[in-house]
């Protein structure tokens, strides 16, 4: 009796502990799943390391760690440039609002015509720079709270990117010890344990590989696009689509969607805007849903609408993070139900063996 109490209060106290746990590692947790993504994603690279550098597996982990920053923040940061580059010259074209206010009322105005609309042009201009006087004034009051707290925001990413650099590296040192200690202290058979890291493994990567590629080709079809319909700052435009594409219900339509509207109401260009709108429906934005599923349902075994449908619910629970968390959960999912279902089978033998 006193053993079953004190394993009680021991369950209890770790429990509350565990809550504890999570609440001081609540914010972290997102830049060390990051860090474990870029492990399993560069884990060849790192294996190469270790290779050329022996029993020193510091140094290997540090190489990998350099490595890993040059790929993904130097790139990063020359893109930055160059599109706040090319927003600084997109800023100084369309600044003077007047300009463009006279030239989308004219364009309202002859479209009305084509659709037998008697529209006055002076009406139509006071109203665009009402409207756009309200939207600058909800504007500023939406960015003054936001500029306040940006010291703080940028601090906060600032110490997430040194967690996720400070766990990168520890996982890559000590990676195998803590898969070790996790399998001792799980009460899951081993071949179970292994059986779910080998899922991680996969499912991350493809997931990784899913998004990021889904991304890009967007992003290049768009600037293709933007190419040929002569749009202005077009590289900024091909980065803000592949950041835009990596978020789902927003995706590349937040940026060809208006490029179209400025083409037909500012340039005058109805052919080009119905084109590239064409082009954005049929091309763009439909390789989303052709790219994911078919990679997710390759290399993760998926069908193509759970696949998509584990990305959008993902992001609505979990927001961003989400495009990986919710595939790799229904991955999972499939994995413990394929164990419990051999389990099942094993223990109804046994049953039948004893009777």
């Amino acid at each position: 009796m006193a053993r079953i109490v004190s394993l009680v209060v021991l369950v209890a106290i770790v429990l509350v502990i565990a809550v504890l746990f999570f609440k001081v590692m609540a914010d972290f947790l997102i830049p060390m799943f990051l860090a474990l993504l870029l492990v399993v994603m560069f884990g060849p690279l790192h294996r190469w390391f270790k290779a050329k550098c022996g029993r020193h597996d510091r140094l290997a982990a540090g190489l990998t760690t350099a490595v890993i920053l040059l790929i993904v923040l130097a790139p990063m940061a020359l893109i930055l440039m160059e599109a706040a580059q090319e927003s600084l010259t997109l800023y100084g074209n369309v600044k003077d609002f007047h300009v463009s206010a006279a030239k989308v009322a004219e364009a309202v105005v002859n479209k009305g015509d084509n659709f037998g609309l008697e529209l006055d042009v002076e009406r139509v201009e006071n109203l665009l720079r009402t409207g756009m006087q309200t939207v600058l004034s909800n504007v500023q009051e939406f960015l003054t709270p936001l500029a306040l707290s940006t010291p703080g925001y940028l601090g906060r990413v600032c110490l997430g990117l040194f967690v996720m650099v400070v766990s990168l590296y520890y996982f890559l040192v000590d990676g195998p010890g803590m898969v070790r200690t996790v399998m001792r202290l799980s009460p899951l058979d081993d071949k179970y344990e292994e059986q779910l890291i080998t899922q991680f493994d996969g499912i991350s990567r493809t997931v990784v590989v899913a998004t990021l590629l889904s991304a890009f080709v967007q992003g290049i079809l768009a600037g293709i696009g933007f190419y040929f319909a002569d749009v202005g700052s077009m590289f900024l435009l091909t980065i803000l689509t592949m950041l835009l594409a990596l978020i789902p219900f927003i995706g590349a339509a937040a940026v060809w969607l208006p490029v179209c509207l400025w083409l037909w109401l500012v340039d005058g260009n109805w052919i080009g805007a119905s084109v590239l709108a064409a082009y954005g429906v049929a091309i763009i934005s439909m390789a989303d849903n052709v790219i994911k599923p078919l990679v997710l349902h390759g290399q993760a075994n998926l069908h193509p609408l759970l696949a998509l449908l584990s990305v959008l619910g993902g992001v609505t629970a979990l927001g961003p993070i989400g495009i990986f968390v919710g595939p790799m959960v229904v991955v999972f999912l499939q994995t413990l139900l394929n164990m419990l279902h051999t389990e099942l089978n094993a223990l109804g033998k046994e049953l039948t063996t004893d009777h």
